[in-house]
């Protein structure tokens, strides 16, 4: 600063006051200041600012799986609106580990962030209520809050279920098959609740319904559950997967064995990802508002911050999502008779020895 000073012919409280209270400068010093800055490369010491104010300027993100596209566009959602705020994020990546969660917001608290967004393995998990009772904000994101001590932004998941198997179920399919991610992550498991509801409601009973589950919520997951659903017995005329990613690796592996979607099986997705409606059959899927779910957390996360402890008001917000149908389901059995079925078991595109193998 006083480099900048010396080269602009002010004083270094001027210089400070054009950095920080540019009000307080005149127009001519502000542009003598700025110029110096330019011709000397100057950066301010962030670190020396931040000991003074006692802030940051900063907001961790955790997200379960950063490969997920679904996250994307919740990250731009939580960036931008914190860029507007004149805040910085943070990116960590649990991976779907408490472990590395855990590991994730402990580096976070050290860095001293104003606050944390996180998408939990476990909502519940103490350590995580212990971070809030060590006074740092915390918004739970795409994860529903446990009591009303936590602001959380989440999606109806058991309506998202319910919306899947609704659309199967109306079309006549009777056999269905969840393939689901781990159980330790509720939203997989509150779409399998939808499914289930969607079912009773019907008149379906709970044992026409085959539940996959997938160690994690991914493309070459979705081609181990389609390997598996080719040997499933009495077959099933539809499948709902938990995400698109274990969709679009099931209908590669149909595609493979020669299993026409929707024309043998019809296939339902999740998360409506832009590759959904770009796949070789574009994917009916449960659309969830993935840049709101972030905006929304995001814009909480500043209320609480702003606010402080003792003032806020916490929020447990709700989101509905939709179904978009697209050409990977239809009615049950469309355009093809029963007599001609591919089902014929002397015939089955299913047949394990006729099925070629999957390349990955």
């Amino acid at each position: 600063m006083k480099d900048v000073a010396r080269s602009a012919g002010v004083s270094v409280s001027t210089v400070s006051n054009v950095l920080n209270r540019p009000d307080y400068v005149s127009a001519a010093n502000r542009i003598k200041v700025l110029d110096a800055i330019t011709r000397l490369g100057y950066v301010r010491n962030n670190a020396a600012r931040q000991l003074r104010d006692g802030r940051t300027r900063t907001v961790g993100l955790v997200v379960l799986n950063i490969a997920n596209p679904f996250f994307i566009d919740v990250i731009r959602g939580v960036e931008e609106t914190l860029h507007r705020a004149g805040l910085s994020v943070i990116l960590c990546n649990s991976d779907g580990q408490p472990l590395r969660e855990e590991s994730n917001v402990e580096m976070l608290e050290e860095q001293q962030v104003e606050g944390v967004l996180i998408s939990p393995v476990d909502p519940g998990s103490a350590w995580l209520a212990k971070l809030g009772d060590r006074g740092v904000p915390i918004v739970l994101l795409d994860s529903r809050a446990d009591g009303s001590g936590q602001c959380s932004v989440s999606v109806d998941d058991v309506l998202g279920g319910r919306l899947a198997a609704s659309h199967l179920l109306e079309q006549g399919h009777e056999r269905l098959v969840y393939v689901s991610g781990p159980p330790l992550l509720h939203q997989v498991t509150e779409r399998r609740e939808g499914v289930l509801a969607a079912m009773t409601e019907a008149g379906v009973p709970a044992d026409r319904l085959t539940v996959i589950e997938c160690s994690e919520l991914s493309f070459g997951a979705g081609c181990d559950a389609g390997e598996r659903l080719l040997g499933i017995r009495p077959r099933p005329t539809a499948v709902i997967c938990a995400n698109d990613l274990l969709a679009l690796g099931v209908l590669q592996v149909m595609f493979a064995n020669g299993v026409s979607v929707p024309g043998d099986v019809a296939l339902v997705g999740y998360d409506d990802i832009d590759f959904a409606a770009g796949s070789a059959v574009p994917l009916t899927s449960v659309r969830q508002p993935r840049y709101e779910l972030g905006q929304t957390a995001a814009t909480l996360l500043l209320h609480e911050v702003d606010d402080g402890p003792d003032e806020h008001e916490h929020q447990q917000i709700v989101m509905s999502p939709e179904l978009v149908v697209r050409a990977s389901s239809s009615p049950a059995h469309a355009g093809w008779s029963r007599s001609q079925s591919p089902w014929s078991r002397s015939q089955s595109p299913w047949s394990r020895s006729q099925s070629p193998s999957v390349r990955r």
